[in-house]
Order: C-alpha cells, then structure tokens, then sequence
C-alpha cells in the first residue's frame, strides 16, 4: 500500500493501520505499507521497517532496533522526537550533524553507502543474511505463489481487450479522421477539377504523359495523407512503453489491432479519391480498371501507415520522428521512377529505386490505366499500343503482370513494416532521461560548495521567533512593500442546503450546519495551524474566511484591521494556495513566476520591478538554484513534490498579499520535505505576513514550528484558540485542566 495517508488526520490513520496491522496477524498474512510523516503512535504499530535511501536498503528488521543500529553508528535520536522523522533525516547531509552524540570524535558525514555496509555488520542485519542463504523448502510453495506468464490473461483476451481500447481512441480521435477525410475530399475536388476530362485527351504520348502526372499526383496523396499517423503514435508511446513495462500487454496486441483497425479508414480513402476523380478525370471507362485502381490506392495507404509508423516508434521524438518521416517521404518519392526516371538515376542509388514503395505503385497504376481500351490504339508504325509507347517512353515496364507485382509487392511492404513496428515497440525504449531538473550530482556538487550555508532548523525558529519577544525581519530594501494586516472574525456560522437524495433517505432538516459559531483571530507575523479531525471543517473555514464558498448561508462578522471586510478588495491583499499544485509543465520556475506576477499585480507597477519583486520572493522561498528548471509533469519529470508546493507558494507570493491562506502545504510530503516547505512558510511569516494553515499529521518539529493553534473538532465547532506555548506548554496545559483529559 503505497502512502495510504495521505489527506488523512494521524487519528483516522493510527485506526487504518492498527487494523491492518490486527487482520495481518490474525489471517497470518504479509502487509507492507509505505508512509508520509506517520505519528510516533502509528510507527509503533509496525513490526518490522525497511528504510530505504538512495536505492539502498539501510535497516530492515525489527522496528524497535532501527534507532539502536543508528545509536550503535553515533547518531541517537532525542527526546520528543519522533524516531520515524529522525530515521529519515539522519540520513540527510544537511541534518545528521545535530544527532552526533560521540562527543569524544570529530563529527564526519557518514553516506547511505557506510550506513548499508554497516548494517550488515550488524546484528539483525547478520540474521537477516543468513535467513537469505538458507534454501526456502519447496513443499511449502503455494502453486499461485510463481508466476507461470509475463501477463495477467490469456492472449486472446489481451487481444480482445486491445480491441477494444483502440477503437476508444479511434472514437476520441475521430476529429482527426473526419479531418483527414475533408481534406483529402477538397484536394480530390480541386484534381478532378485540374485534370478535366475535357481538356484531357488519349491522342498521343504527350497526352499520356499528363495522365502519368495526374496517377503520380494520386498515390503521392494517399501516401502523404499517412503522416499523421507520426505525430498519433508519438504522442500515445509513453503511455505504450509503460503498459510494454509493466507487462500489460505484448506490443502484437498493440500494433496488431492497430493495423485491422485501418483497414475501414484506408478503405474509406481510397474509395473516396477513386469514385470522385476517376470517371471524371476521364481514366480508361472499365470498371475493371476502376477496381484496379481502387486496390492499388488501398495497398499503397496501408503501406504509407505503416511505414509512417515504424518512422514514429524509430524515431521516438517528435522531432527526430518527424525527421524521419519527412527523409522516408522525400526518399521514395524522388526514387519511385517518375520525378527522376529509371534510366536516369546514377548507378550507386538504384536499388533505392527497387526498394521503393512508390515505383511498385507507380507502375503497377500506370499499367493498369495505360493497357486500357482507351490507349489500345497502334501508335505509328510500331507493332505496339499508345499506351506501351507511353510506358515505354516514361521508363515505365509495360508488362501486364507488373499490376499484380506492384499489389503483391505492397502487400509485402504492408506486413514487413508492421512487424518492423512491432519489433520497434517490443526493442526500443524512450530516448533520454526525461528529468528536466538539475541532477542531482549539480546540485551535491552546488550544496559542497556553499558549505558555510547550512539548514536552518525549525526548533531555531521556536527560540528565535517564539510570541515570547517576537521581531518582525523589518522590510528594508523590499521592492513592493504592504501592509500588514490582522484578521478578526466572531461567530462564524455555515449551512449548506441538504440535497434531495440525503432528505429521502430520512434527513428531516433543510440545511446542514458545517461550522458552529466559529471564533478567532490571526494576526501579522504569527504562524496560525488549522487542525482537526478529516470532517471537522477547517478548509470550509478557511474558504468562508477567503470568500471561497459561493454557495450556502454565511453568518458572523469578519473584519480586517478593524475594518468589515469587503470581498472586492480582500481578493486583492489575500493570497490562496491550494492543496493541488497547478502548474503549466512547459515553463521554468521564473517564468511561472513572471507570469503570475504580471497577471497579479498593479499595471503601475514595470517590467524591471516585477522582475526584481519575483527574484526576492524566490529567494524568499529558497528557489534560486530552481529558477531556470522546467515546471514539468508530477511523478513524470521535472520538479519534485516539495519543489511544486513551494513553487505554489511564490506564485500566491508574488501577487504581494498581506494575508496568504495554505491548505495542507505538508500533504503528500515526507518529513524531510514538509520542513523545507514550514522553513520556506516562517521565512514569509518574517516577513509581517499573517499566515493561516490547515495540516494533517503534522511531526512534532512541525507542529511546534507554529505560533497559535484552531483546534476544531467534528461537526465545524472550536475547541481551542490560542498560543501554543514551548515545547506546546499551553496546549498540554489547557487538555490537562479538562475534565477526563
């Protein structure tokens, strides 16, 4: 199970997991569970722990002897930590140093490489060796235990499954066919229209000449009309190499469907240029000769698909794919025996002519038209037919079998390039790494440089900016400088409409109450934490307070510096990150910035003042390193999860609000990351900023990080307002005085 918590509170996970853990024991079953931040409580729950860090395995056994091989390599954890955050973070460079207790000994950085050769020294790393040398008894294998097949299903039913897949994405796509059947239906209109019959006449060779132009003008459409199939596929193979990966489906099940699939559409095609040019253009009037033409058109777009196929799965790239298929395009084209003749290619490049596509149409096309009635007159005095002169003079083979050549031969072409693309498909990976960040080697090589710049941690922040004799940074040197302001609300009450199917089910009451008259206060400089159970409303809260909720009633007052406040202008001094992070993938970080920012800010304000107010808000954020690496896909490429939720920070950041609401800026994040994200959230809170945020499962460091606390409970009511205290004095204080606590 793979980070199970996640937007979950640590009561509702410690539940999850306490059940897992009992069914576990009691069905004799084996669970692993990965986690975000778990609670000291809910890692107690486990029985044994793998860490993992930089793909290799630091401790795996018993979950109450991990900090005691760390202990046993001079690293305790400390009281009031949680051993599952000290596990993560005593393996990063930047925070190991302040769990060094062998005072006796210079303190030296200990890599993920010693701590991996170390553990096998240890005990349970000895034990768990020697479990894995020790033969597993055979008789004890369950006949569903190995795996007998690369795929989960018979072939047929991956056959049929592929099926039905494709003609979906035929389905979604099917702008892009009816697209390409207007357009090839215009182009048929305007060559029926150029190549008039009654301009076009069957008296002499010049004459079948201009019939030759109007064939080659014919099949260099239908074999032009088959390079959209590049762009298709290229977009469709990532999606196609992880399927492939992760043993879906064989590539067969994929290019075979896909090559049936076509036959409608290259039926469709050809029948649709033959019946609109054909009798009009004034071809030879047997129908025979129109079916030839008609299958010749067929087979030649069939080729054209596959072979812009094989060019896509070759190429891999839009561009580099796109460069190949415009070379194969030029390639047979300049070599099918009608732009440059037979007899006039050079020595060194006539077998690109025998092995071109477009000479097998050419000439079994020509043949079929030219050995017609309408060219079976002598010509001159030569003991052969108009039409062979034709033939003859053009380079053409004038044999009656080069028809059925030319069908068989693109036949062969047609199934050649379809295994080629299936081989492709089944060989061939994606070009490159597809991270467009720095790698990770810069940046180690950046952080040994800037040595003396070390992590600031947050139990520094409690000291230094604690309600106790709290300074506000003062804002010298800010290019856009703001107001500070605080915000008061008393007596928030929420409802929303109850919806007709709850009613029938026996709600007797027209409108749900979500929030309970609901008061506090956040003010300038103070980190607020908006807590609860999942279901207590605090996002509802934070959207009534930010004028979010467009729906429901609204009862209460809210005021802004004393002032009522007015939703108009609010939006303009306040600031809203999200939980998701939305972000364009094809820009860097400091033009998401600049964008934001030109969007967002005053028009007064110029182009070199909205640059210098994005530059220090990057730095405020700790971007700066980031700046000029793509946005990316998440979980594809690009910046990470911690680096997108800061990069939605600035982006609120820049618009200069004095009030900035945050849903969840911890969630999704390990604890190491959710303490870069709370350093990057005090660093603006420095700044006189009021800062609220709702947060699930947060660490101790996190959680004491804050200044004051809403602490709501199920049902939208409050149940504390107030600071936190040291070390949480005040809290502990006010559960202590309450009876049963």
């Amino acid at each position: 199970m793979d980070e199970i918590s996640t937007g979950l509170d640590s009561a509702t996970t410690y539940q999850i997991i306490k059940y897992l853990r009992d069914s576990t024991h009691a069905l004799d079953g084996t669970t692993i569970i990965s986690l975000l931040q778990p609670a000291p409580e809910t890692y107690e729950l486990f029985d044994d722990v793998i860490l993992i860090s930089e793909g290799q395995i630091v401790y795996q056994g018993p979950r109450e002897y991990a900090a005691d091989f760390f202990a046993a390599m001079g690293f305790r954890c400390p009281e009031r930590k949680n051993v599952a955050d000290f596990l993560q973070e005593v393996l990063s460079k930047k925070d190991q140093q302040q769990y060094w207790c062998q005072y006796d000994y210079p303190y030296q950085f200990v890599s993920v490489t010693k701590f991996a050769e170390a553990f096998k020294t240890f005990v349970i790393g000895k034990r768990l060796h020697d479990d894995l040398d020790r033969p597993y008894n055979r008789k004890h294998n369950h006949p569903a235990a190995l795996s007998t097949s690369n795929y989960g299903v018979k072939r047929l039913e991956i056959l049929k499954s592929s099926f039905q897949w494709q003609r979906l994405l035929m389905k979604r796509n099917s702008f892009i066919y009816v697209f390409k059947f207007i357009q090839l239906l215009l182009v048929a209109l305007i060559t029926m229209t150029v190549f008039f019959r009654t301009t076009m006449h069957h008296d002499s060779v010049d004459d079948g000449i201009i019939y030759l132009g109007a064939l080659y003008f014919a099949i260099v459409m239908i074999l032009f009309n088959g390079f959209t199939e590049v762009s298709m596929l290229v977009a469709k193979l990532p999606v196609l190499y992880k399927h492939r990966d992760l043993h879906f489906y064989p590539p067969w099940a994929y290019t075979l469907p896909s090559w049936l699939l076509s036959i409608p559409t290259s039926l469709i095609e050809s029948g649709m240029w033959t019946l609109v040019t054909y009798y009009v253009v004034g071809y030879d009037p047997q129908f025979t000769r129109f079916l030839g033409q008609f299958l010749l058109l067929f087979f030649l777009h069939q080729t054209s698909l596959a072979l812009f196929r094989v060019m896509a799965s070759l190429g891999r790239n839009m561009i580099v794919a796109n460069t190949f298929g415009s070379f194969a395009l030029l390639v047979v084209m300049i070599l099918g025996g009608f732009i440059i003749t037979k007899e006039s290619i050079p020595v060194w490049w006539i077998w690109g002519y025998w092995i071109s596509p477009m000479m097998y149409a050419q000439n079994a096309i020509s043949v079929n038209e030219f050995h017609g009635h309408s060219w079976s007159k002598p010509f001159a005095d030569q003991n052969i037919t108009l039409g062979e002169a034709v033939l003859t003079g053009y380079g053409l083979f004038k044999e009656k079998y080069w028809f059925w050549i030319g069908v068989g031969a693109l036949l062969g072409y047609t199934i050649v390039l379809n295994a080629l693309f299936t081989l492709f498909l089944t060989i061939l990976n994606p070009i490159g790494n597809m991270q467009a960040v720095v790698s990770k080697d810069a940046i180690r090589n950046k952080e040994s440089r800037r040595s003396d710049r070390v992590a600031l941690e947050l139990r520094s922040y409690l000291h230094s900016n604690s309600l106790n004799g709290l300074k506000l940074k003062e804002q010298k040197g800010m290019v856009l400088p703001f107001q500070p302001l605080s915000m008061c609300f008393k007596n928030i009450n929420y409802y929303v409409d109850v919806p007709e199917e709850l009613k029938k089910q026996g709600i007797a009451e027209d409108r749900l109450q979500l929030l309970v008259d609901v008061t506090g206060a956040f003010r300038p400089g103070v980190l607020t934490a908006l807590v609860g159970v999942s279901g207590a409303g605090k996002t509802t809260l934070m959207d009534v307070l930010a004028g979010r909720k467009t729906g429901g009633l609204i009862e209460g007052s809210i005021s802004i510096s004393g002032y009522p406040k007015n939703q108009e202008t609010f939006t303009r001094i306040s600031g809203y990150c999200e939980q998701n992070d939305v972000h364009s993938p094809c820009l860097t970080v400091i033009e998401s910035l600049l964008y934001s920012a030109c969007l967002r800010l005053p028009s007064h304000v110029n182009d070199d003042t909205q640059r210098a107010f994005v530059e220090e808000v990057m730095e405020l954020v700790e971007l700066n390193p980031l700046s000029g690496a793509l946005v990316g896909l998440p979980g594809v490429n690009g910046l990470s999860t911690e680096q997108r939720k800061r990069l939605t920070i600035a982006a609120e950041l820049v618009a200069n609000p004095s009030i900035v609401f945050m849903d969840e800026p911890t969630s999704g994040l390990d604890a190491r990351s959710a303490a870069i994200v709370m350093r990057t959230v005090r660093n603006i809170v420095n700044t006189g900023r009021t800062i609220v945020c709702t947060i699930h499962q947060p660490s101790i460091d996190i959680f004491e990080s804050f200044d004051e606390l809403l602490f709501m409970k199920r049902g939208g009511q409050l149940i504390y307002a107030g600071p936190l205290g040291s070390k949480s004095r005040n809290l502990v204080e006010f559960f202590h005085s309450s009876r049963g606590a």
